[in-house]
């Protein structure tokens, strides 16, 4: 069974994703917000895959996802970007700093699953 980590800070959405993952016989955690996910990283805990909010107070998905990138020993996290926005700006940003997959808001089952299978395969993972 997979763990995939939820950061958002909208509770709803979080939910609802996580009762997709169920769907998916995976097990979710939410955070809701960028820094507690970064500290239990930190401490050694990791997720099979990281679904990231584009906007958060505070801490953004980007900056989240920079910050994952940029350490060696999470290279090969499979991280998802979750948005209300569909920009291509913010796509293609979200592709450049090393996101795996973009999905918008509200996301479907299926839409969810194929990302989530798209970025396991990029990392080897299934």
């Amino acid at each position: 069974m997979k763990h995939i980590w939820i950061v958002d800070d909208d509770e709803e959405m979080a939910k609802a994703v996580g009762l997709m993952l169920k769907l998916l016989n995976c097990q979710s955690r939410h955070f809701l917000n960028a820094r507690s996910a970064a500290q239990e990283l930190l401490a050694g805990k990791r997720p099979d895959l990281l679904i990231l909010d584009m906007s958060m107070p505070e801490v953004t998905g980007l900056m989240m996802l920079e910050f994952i990138r940029r350490r060696t020993e999470w290279k090969n996290l499979p991280v998802l970007m979750l948005s209300s926005e569909a920009a291509d700006v913010q796509v293609d940003q979200a592709m450049r700093l090393g996101a795996d997959g973009y999905v918008t808001k509200p996301v479907s089952l299926d839409e969810l699953e194929a990302a989530m299978q798209t970025a396991f395969q990029k990392h080897g993972k299934i």
